[in-house]
């Protein structure tokens, strides 16, 4: 290495690469790690620099030497790249390697309009102080090499033209946390705020994109997950892509309830023209989904959904494939198809299904979610009725065609609609649930838009959040963490913009959040339990019962102090009913574990006081806040020891949480058997999660003969999830024969990725 190199320094200035310093820096990356060399990091880099080579392309070199050499045997490389990303990161924000006063940082950003003006008007120097004296930003230390990658593209206030960045992690963790709390009295919300940013900073609590990218800005719209429901009109049509339009600019994965559209052919205006039928206007709903870029954080991305029995479903079907032409497909959003205990009914039997225009069935479409003895009652009247234009196609040949395109798009999801409905927080018969949401965990009430500014139309925004189970020493810390995150989420609500007045009202009334969890595989790992062999299944029913009781205790604490939720009384937990009462008794046979909390106890202090949030957990994909926590990814088995996540900031790998002292532990996904065991865990899960769950089926064509996974076994698992009373599945993923690292994800360009 020649020693006469020389370096541009930030301000122009050319002087001599000084290499024993970069050895200090790279030394001082590499301490307390295991298995990492920082010679050979240094030889890696050094090939790479040249002569007049910017100081911050040193920085980059450094990085990239370090996070090239992740892998299986040496994972603290991900620490090692960490640390040198963090170092640099921290020059570029502050130009040097510590944070500013916090109280004069927050002057500057409020002034230079990157953050809010309510901070400066909410807490007072002194307060800042306080806070800035209890920030460890050693707790930067703590990140993987993914993690600061995802906070630089996504998460850290920047100019993204420019590439400037303003903050460091621990600054947007305990701003986010002092936005949170930020109404609350002045004698205790210090302490809120400051176990809130313990909870945050330590990975504790995971926060969702939208949270960590847009509290403490002047953008004021975080909830993750946004459901409109379309009428049969142009003028519902219309503001149903208004209101598309402005969430997806704001950061929000959208579901769009398509449903009552009615099929091609149906007569207008008395005769007048015929209708176009529903592809016309699903292609409106796509360009409004893709108009905007969410500023940079992420693409628009929505699922859209239909009932099974809709008179153009063959067509529907097929909208994402490949074949055909731009005309009859609409590829760039999702599908959601609903289904109910009837339509599986006929399957089994070998029966026939009766398509309709849901205008010509009187009440058939309504009484789809809200009532499923009436649905079964019209829909055999309905068959009967010659008057009424219908079509008939054998069940197992439209399930066929739904399981086909599910297994070769990977990206047609389910919704049983009955188990939305029959095991909900929502009484059916006033607040039925219509949809979900794009990656097929949210579970709430929406009405259809009139126009914009509708009083009576009800959009449904769902506020996310995850606990991180491997961090959790012992379920009672799920005590505290409900909690902080049922009173940060809460106030979320009334802190936050509502573009809509539909949102506004829907969330005003219903208070609606959604509480899940990630790192589920580390979980079982170091529990020394799988999810193939039943193995887990009491624990994975000890922990979500721990976490539905404690979260539903901390909404029932808030109704206390601040009243419940005006709506309460269309929600079942009005009526007394808990989700230990309707969830889908087949649970029972392969899982046995008692209850362990005091039930009876806080129904009756619901009864009294009832609850602050209408909904509290929902169980989504968790895939960019995963990367934040170094976690895994959800409740999902991981691909790979090492993943390998793409973006649009690049590669990166990321190695599953204390790889070599689990390794023996840890059941990767393609060495699971089948779906039954995965399945039967989301049944335990579905039993106290109030919403949905983003649960997955995977299929490896190598356990099959001729390598092809038989129909049978498709509709088989489909059935299998109905039948353990599973609300939604999410995608339907194949393994391709590929080294089974990569894993990029879920919920493309979704916000409900969390």
């Amino acid at each position: 290495m020649q020693q006469n190199l020389m370096v541009t320094k930030r301000d122009g200035r050319q002087e001599p690469i000084d290499l024993e310093k970069i050895h200090r820096v790279i030394i001082w990356a590499a301490e307390g790690l295991e298995n990492v060399s920082v010679s050979q990091v240094e030889l890696s880099a050094h090939i790479q620099f040249y002569n007049g080579i910017k100081t911050a392309d040193i920085h980059e070199t450094l990085i990239k030497s370090a996070a090239d050499l992740i892998s299986e045997e040496a994972p603290d490389y991900q620490y090692l790249a960490a640390r040198l990303a963090i170092f640099h990161l921290r020059k570029r924000a502050f130009g040097s390697f510590d944070a500013p006063a916090l109280y004069a940082h927050v002057q500057r950003m409020v002034a230079e309009q990157r953050y809010d003006a309510h901070l400066l008007e909410d807490y007072s120097e002194a307060e800042f102080n306080a806070l800035e004296a209890y920030i460890d930003h050693n707790r930067d230390m703590n990140f993987s090499y993914a993690a600061v990658k995802q906070l630089e593209g996504k998460y850290l206030v920047q100019n993204r033209v420019t590439g400037e960045i303003y903050e460091s992690p621990q600054l947007l963790y305990m701003l986010v946390s002092a936005c949170l709390f930020a109404s609350y009295p002045r004698e205790t919300r210090l302490d809120y705020v400051k176990r809130f940013y313990d909870a945050v900073s330590l990975f504790k609590l995971s926060l969702p994109t939208p949270i960590m990218a847009g509290v403490r800005t002047p953008t004021r719209q975080f909830s993750s997950c946004v459901l409109i429901e379309t009428d049969d009109s142009l003028d519902s049509i219309n503001a149903t892509a208004s209101a598309i339009v402005k969430y997806v600019s704001q950061r929000a994965g959208i579901g769009i309830n398509a449903g009552r559209i009615r099929a091609l052919g149906s007569p207008i205006r008395n005769g007048e023209a015929f209708h176009t039928g529903c592809i016309p206007f699903y292609k409106h709903f796509q360009t409004a989904v893709k108009s905007c870029s969410q500023g940079g954080v992420r693409g628009g991305a929505a699922t859209l959904f239909y009932p099974l029995w809709h008179l153009e479903v063959e067509s529907l079907l097929v909208l994402k494939n490949n074949r055909g032409v731009e005309e009859n497909r609409v590829r760039h959003i999702d599908y959601g198809v609903q289904i109910n205990k009837l339509m599986y009914q006929r399957l089994i039997k070998g029966e026939m299904i009766t398509l309709f225009s849901p205008h010509e069935v009187p009440g058939l479409y309504e009484a789809f979610f809200a009532d499923q003895d009436e649905f079964e009652r019209l829909y055999l009247q309905y068959e009967q009725d010659p008057s009424i234009r219908k079509q008939t196609i054998k069940a197992v040949e439209i399930f066929g065609l739904l399981a086909a395109e599910r297994a070769s798009t990977g990206r047609i999801y389910i919704q049983n609609v009955d188990h939305c409905n029959t095991h909900s927080p929502f009484d059916p018969k006033v607040a039925p649930v219509r949809q979900s949401n794009l990656c097929l965990e949210i579970a709430l009430p929406t009405k259809p838009l009139k126009d914009v500014n509708d009083p009576e139309g009800e959009i449904a925004l769902c506020t996310l959040s995850a606990f991180n189970l491997g961090a959790l020493e012992s379920l009672d810390e799920l005590e505290n963490l409900s909690d902080l995150i049922v009173r940060a989420l809460d106030s979320l609500l009334d802190y936050q913009d509502y573009p809509i007045p539909a949102a506004r009202n829907a969330t005003m009334n219903r208070r609606t959040l959604g509480v899940g969890v990630t790192n589920f595989a580390y979980y079982l790992a170091k529990n020394g339990v799988r999810y193939s062999d039943g193995s887990a299944n009491a624990l994975v029913h000890r922990t979500f019962e721990a976490v539905q009781y404690y979260l539903l205790k901390a909404s029932n604490q808030l109704a206390k102090e601040l009243g419940a939720c005006p709506k309460f009384h269309e929600t079942t937990y009005a009526k007394g009913l808990l989700p230990i009462d309707t969830y889908k008794r087949d649970v029972d046979s392969y899982c046995e574990e008692p209850l362990h909390y005091f039930w009876e106890t806080l129904r009756e202090d619901i009864r009294e006081f009832g609850l602050r949030n209408s909904t509290l957990t929902a169980l989504m994909p968790c895939e960019t806040s995963s990367q934040i926590t170094n976690s895994t990814n959800g409740i999902e088995p991981p691909r790979g020891f090492v993943s390998v996540k793409s973006s649009k900031d690049g590669v990166m790998k990321q190695v599953v949480p204390e790889f070599l002292q689990l390794r023996d532990q840890y059941e990767l996904l393609w060495d699971i058997p089948n779906n039954e065991g995965y399945l039967q865990l989301v049944g335990i899960m579905q039993k106290f999660v109030d919403q949905a769950i983003s649960a997955n089926t995977n299929y490896d064509p190598s356990r099959f003969p001729g390598d092809k996974v038989p129909m049978k076994q498709l509709l088989k698992d489909l059935l299998t999830a109905y039948k353990y009373g599973l609300k939604t599945l999410y995608y339907h993923n194949t393994r391709d024969g590929a080294k089974d690292q990569h894993d990029d994800g879920g919920c493309e360009g979704g916000a409900c990725k969390l």
